[in-house]
């Protein structure tokens, strides 16, 4: 089993959140699990898709975690650039200290 020694965030807007959850659901080899939420983006690098999200100031987007190998992370993220091209998609990886279950 590869070391899970890397947490992979992307952000995306929610109008992408379907095609890239099927994506990825339909691909398990890149991603074994990972997490959704809803988060808002500020910033000069926020695009913002509506009036409402322009008075305000920010964005809705969506944050998905995976937590799996930095190897694997480096080439989802290539995979994912060539078939899902889209500028308003952000990622960075973190390191894990560690991973596990409770029981």
């Amino acid at each position: 089993m590869k070391q899970l020694d890397c947490c992979l965030t992307i952000i995306f807007p929610r109008a992408l959140e379907e095609n890239l959850v099927d994506h990825l659901l339909t691909h398990p080899e890149l991603a074994t699990g990972f997490t959704t939420s809803n988060v808002e983006g500020h910033g000069a690098g926020a695009a913002f898709h509506s009036e409402r999200e322009k008075v305000r100031g920010r964005s809705h987007r969506v944050q998905m975690q995976i937590v799996m190998s930095r190897e694997d992370a480096e080439a989802l993220v290539a995979h994912l650039k060539a078939d899902l091209p889209n500028r308003e998609v952000a990622y960075w990886m973190s390191p894990i200290l560690e991973f596990g279950r409770f029981a």
